[in-house]
């Protein structure tokens, strides 16, 4: 497997994996600047890498290294880990590129909810965007990324979300802390999935 840095290279260099991730993951390394000062409570260092149309930054975590956790924080104030390395929030981002609304609508961090919110958003996919499975099959290929199901998808989200802990909590400089990526919303408050 490529170092994380090695994998970021990658992308600089050919401009079809960059257009690729862009239109799959919203994972744009021109937007690696998260705009506030922030930084870990635990003072783990922190490097910001991309970012995607929201304002959201994603960043890798640690001294640099072959393999670092990456932590994605939103505009809005929430943040966690999405995956132990580049590659694992890659294969997460690709294969369920509605992530973000799938941690949303958790009910707080329950892996059950968020199986039935990415069953509604793969219909809303297939209904918006007939094309995302093969562009997700095109990235996959062009990053040598291994497109797991699903369930084995959420599974890893949920336990990167989860381990976000002590070492991984992300604040600005007054010391405030972000809020976790798990939001409190149930798939019911959404009235297009009633």
């Amino acid at each position: 497997m490529a170092s994380d840095e090695g994998i970021l290279d990658s992308i600089r260099r050919d401009p079809t994996r960059a257009e690729l991730l862009w239109k799959v993951c919203e994972f744009d390394l021109s937007r690696g600047d998260h705009g506030e000062p922030v930084r870990l409570s635990s003072g783990v260092a922190l490097d910001g890498v991309a970012g995607d149309y929201t304002g959201g930054t994603f960043f890798l975590c640690g001294d640099h290294g072959t393999h670092r956790p990456v932590l994605y924080a939103s505009s809005e104030g929430q943040a966690g880990l999405i995956g132990r390395s580049l590659v694992e929030a890659l294969e997460n981002m690709t294969g369920l590129p509605s992530w973000r609304d799938c941690l949303k609508f958790s009910g707080s961090g329950d892996l059950e909810v968020m199986r039935t919110t990415a069953a509604h958003l793969a219909r809303d996919e297939i209904d918006d965007e007939p094309q995302i499975g093969a562009d997700r099959a095109r990235l996959a290929t062009a990053m040598d990324l291994k497109l797991e199901s699903v369930p084995v998808l959420l599974a890893r989200l949920h336990a990167a979300v989860s381990g976000t802990a002590s070492d991984f909590v992300l604040t600005v400089e007054t010391g405030e802390e972000y809020e976790s990526l798990f939001g409190p919303c149930l798939p019911s408050r959404n009235p297009a999935w009633r």
